[in-house]
C-alpha cells in the first residue's frame, strides 16, 4: 500500500522491473489467471489495441513470430502520464 511519501509512479517502479518487456496480461491484468494478475492499466483488451492505433498507448514490440510485448520503460512513462504525476 502507498504511504504519504510515495507517489503512484514510484510505487509501480517497485512492482514492475525498471527495464525489460511486459506482455499484455501483465499490463491490463487477467483476473481469471491462477493467481490473478492485477492490472497496471485497467482497460479492456480491445480498448488497449484501439488506444495504440489512436496513439494513446505505446506501440508494441515483436519479440518473436507470435509474441508481442511492450517496453517496461514505455509503460512506466504511460503510468506517469495517465496519473498526472511528474518526476
Amino acid at each position: 500500500m502507498l504511504n504519504s511519501n510515495d507517489t503512484q509512479a514510484s510505487y509501480y517502479k517497485h512492482v514492475i522491473p525498471s527495464t525489460g518487456f511486459l506482455r499484455l496480461p501483465q499490463i491490463i491484468g487477467n483476473p481469471k489467471a491462477k493467481p490473478p494478475i492485477p492490472a497496471l492499466i485497467p482497460v479492456s483488451k480491445s480498448s488497449w489495441w484501439d488506444g495504440i492505433q489512436k496513439g494513446i498507448y505505446p506501440e508494441a514490440v515483436k519479440i518473436g513470430a507470435r509474441t508481442t510485448a511492450w517496453r517496461v520503460e514505455d509503460i512506466h512513462e504511460l503510468i506517469v502520464q495517465l496519473g498526472g504525476n511528474k518526476q
